[in-house]
């Protein structure tokens, strides 16, 4: 989504008078491929490249005249912010401090319900802008947390492997030779793009990294007009539509990474258990729970996939990125080259050891399938995480709204991630009912329509809490 946010609230975008045409970024051939399955992106979206860099977004400055007129106002917010910073709280307008990560337009559609606590996901493919707690917000992306594919053509001739998000990233740099900068950051992403119409995005991979290869990935929330039980509920599909266009049967793993963290340093503060499960309908993968600092709520995630005939499911409850880890980043890596699946005994690990201050605890689920020369095929991840509680920093509590269907147990993500496999194509059916109408209406231009949706991602993003009364 062409945005980034200001402190003050105020939407700060960047965009074209007219959004780049599907074929002027995707082959029509690849759009013809991926039509099946609503694998193709819509003709009405904000798009970019995964390539292309996003402009960090211009301060202002006040003359002398203003400041001057101003000095009675500034003194007041400064008293307020300094009597927030005594007792512990962080004011929610504060000038005076400079942030650590500046606003840019790098920003996509986020992720879940509304109220729900939210994640959002770049345009490039990270994870980042962390608002679970209340009040916090860390725009820094857990570079963890990342859809990786590996390859193997029909004889093994040929492999393929690579992160699917570029790799030319500050937070790569920091990490460990076992951490996850021994991953294959292959992709250049100038043959792949971002589709952005909330609250779906689509991301096209034209031949990246296997050229006879075309990837769609496409990410689904439940935002849907006048139902407010499912608006509510803190999950996100991802989609991935195949197509072999090559002559050898290739066998494809997809595998989703994730960190047992909220966000900034979250992760390192210890006491998180990672713990596989397996659930019904052909839906197993981990949950992750996070033991929260300052005595806010615990969160819980659960990271899974739908097997199915054609398609297995494997999971590595837990590894971590220095050598020091049972299993090392850089060896999950080196598993899923070999052989492109985990070991299924992996299921009877059961919760792990609480982790240790310092340390950082992730989980992996992989999804197998092969697909014919010229065959097509679908894999399907979710992610769901478990609130329940908010608490405020003056001391209030109170339960999030999904937990009136879901209740407030920590394992609820685990139904929260099977009803989403579930009940997307259900959730896609009805957001085209919402939005075809308008798309399709040619008194509005192609601006407004794409704006008119991608600017309701505040009600997500935009620190929105929706509790239980």
């Amino acid at each position: 989504m062409p945005r980034g946010k200001s402190s003050s609230g105020g939407s700060l975008f960047y965009r074209r008078k007219h959004s780049w045409r599907r074929d002027e970024l995707v082959s029509r051939s690849t759009l013809h491929l991926l039509d099946f399955d609503d694998g193709t992106p819509p003709e009405h979206a904000w798009r970019r490249k995964l390539s292309s860099h996003a402009n960090r977004l211009k301060e202002f400055n006040v003359t002398f005249r203003e400041a001057f007129k101003m000095m009675k106002l500034g003194l007041r917010l400064w008293s307020y912010v300094r009597e927030e910073a005594s007792q512990g709280r962080k004011a929610p307008i504060d000038p005076f401090t400079r942030e650590s990560t500046k606003p840019s337009a790098s920003q996509g559609v986020p992720l879940g319900g509304m109220g729900t606590g939210s994640i959002s996901r770049g345009f490039r493919g990270e994870f980042k802008h962390w608002q679970i707690t209340p009040g916090l917000c860390d725009m820094s992306p857990v570079m963890e947390n990342q859809f990786s594919i590996f390859i193997t053509r029909e004889g093994g001739t040929k492999k393929y492997s690579s992160v699917l998000a570029p790799g030319q990233h500050d937070g790569l740099k920091k990490s460990s030779d076992d951490g996850i900068s021994s991953w294959d950051w292959k992709l250049r992403g100038d043959r792949s793009t971002y589709h952005a119409l909330f609250p779906r995005a689509w991301t096209v991979y034209d031949g990246e990294p296997d050229p006879e290869l075309k990837l769609s990935c496409r990410q689904i929330s439940p935002f849907i007009p006048h139902n407010y039980e499912e608006s509510s509920l803190p999950v996100s599909v991802f989609v991935y539509t195949l197509v072999n266009t090559g002559k050898e049967r290739a066998k494809v793993s997809l595998v989703m990474t994730w960190a047992n963290s909220i966000g900034g340093l979250s992760h390192q503060s210890g006491g998180h258990v990672n713990e596989p499960f397996i659930g019904e309908n052909g839906i197993s993968g981990v949950l992750l729970h996070h033991k929260t600092a300052n005595n806010n709520p615990p969160v819980t995630f659960a990271v899974a996939a739908l097997e199915n005939q054609n398609v297995d499911v494997t999971v590595l409850p837990i590894f971590g990125l220095s050598g020091e880890s049972s299993v090392t980043a850089k060896e999950m890596w080196g598993t899923m080259v070999q052989g492109g699946c985990f070991d299924r005994d992996n299921f009877n690990a059961g919760p792990s050891m609480p982790s240790s201050v310092g340390d950082t605890v992730c989980a992996a689920v992989s999804a197998s399938t092969w697909v014919e020369p010229h065959g097509r095929c679908t894999v399907v991840f979710s992610l769901a995480w478990s609130s329940p509680e908010v608490k405020f920093k003056k001391g209030s509590t109170y339960h999030r709204r999904y937990t009136k269907f879901y209740g407030t147990s920590p394992r609820s993500a685990i139904n929260l991630a099977q009803d989403a496999l579930m009940k997307y194509k259900h959730w896609e059916e009805e957001i085209d009912k919402w939005q075809t109408p308008i798309l399709r209406d040619e008194r509005f231009p192609e601006w407004y329509k794409i704006t008119l949706f991608n600017e309701l991602y505040f009600l997500v993003a935009g620190g929105t809490v929706w509790i239980v009364l």
